[in-house]
């Protein structure tokens, strides 16, 4: 299996944390890819996210001509548009919340900014470009930095009470632009993806994860969320790309829903760190699954 090497060149990053986010578990992610991934043209990440791997993936990987990325989020996917085709013009409004932000001495004041700029981003009034600078800002300055929605769609994080967060994170976002620009991005339902495939495709699963109890739950991406049923159907899509011999690796809680499930595929169980937790003692190392066809 591939193992992955931090380069000088392998340095853009997530513009948004994600709760999720695959960025300490990369290196397991790598050594469970197809010992042949340089050699696949075609990457396709139905769940995106923060896209922790994608952006990885995307700079150490020159074979990759195709990249698709898609996520049923549509704030996110706004977001990823605005930074592919206006990302000096978000860092011009980013950069304007920024300095809102820190010129304000007390937390008090801070915490009223915030509360303003989630209600005015929950209006849904303002053009993409604004509402992508609240998206951030909300990231950059919300407890835990984290996207969360209630049942109407409204996001609905706290405040931090961080006192000089990086907000406008100005080379990443150009970067991240740099690299969107050979990037098709999707706002559909993730079994639309298939038409993008070829004989030399490679998809990457992160779906919202089943919850572990049910004190644990968090896939709040979505007001539809992500239930039983959705994961039942993205086996059955497996199933499909499996028949198309299409490879595939997939992660996910460890439950032993998973364990009977995908009992015809292979399972590797992996750890990594819990970091979005309301209780800090609670936020340890969890066992996950690699779930891969291949």
């Amino acid at each position: 299996m591939i193992k992955m090497i931090e380069t000088e060149q392998n340095t853009t990053k997530p513009f948004l944390k994600w709760a999720g986010g695959k960025t300490k578990l990369l290196p397991e992610i790598y050594n469970s890819l197809p010992n042949d991934f340089s050699t696949y043209t075609t990457y396709i990440e139905p769940f995106v996210g923060g896209g922790s791997l994608f952006f990885s993936i995307s700079q150490k990987f020159n074979n990759l001509k195709t990249l698709i990325i898609n996520d049923i989020n549509t704030d996110l996917i706004i977001g990823y548009n605005i930074i592919k085709n206006n990302p000096n013009e978000l860092i011009s409004n980013l950069k304007k919340l920024e300095n809102s932000y820190k010129k304000l001495i007390s937390i008090e004041d801070k915490s009223n900014l915030y509360y303003k700029i989630r209600a005015d981003f929950n209006l849904r009034n303002s053009n993409d470009l604004i509402q992508t600078a609240y998206l951030i800002f909300l990231n950059k300055t919300c407890f835990n930095g984290l996207f969360r929605v209630n049942s109407k769609g409204e996001f609905n994080v706290p405040f931090s009470k961080s006192e000089n967060p990086t907000i406008c994170d100005e080379k990443n976002i150009i970067n991240v632009s740099n690299i969107l620009q050979k990037t098709t991005i999707l706002n559909v339902d993730y079994y639309q993806t298939i038409k993008y495939i070829d004989d030399k495709t490679f998809f990457y699963f992160d779906p919202p994860y089943k919850p572990v109890s049910k004190t644990s739950s968090f896939n709040s991406y979505s007001k539809d969320g992500f239930n039983d049923d959705e994961q039942l159907r993205l086996k059955k899509f497996c199933d499909q790309l499996t028949n198309l011999n299409v490879k595939w690796l997939l992660s996910n809680s460890d439950v032993n829903f998973f364990d009977n499930l995908y009992n015809n595929y292979t399972i590797k169980r992996v750890h990594m760190k819990r970091f979005i937790n309301s209780d800090p003692q609670k936020r340890g190392e969890v066992s996950e699954l690699l779930i891969r066809n291949y």
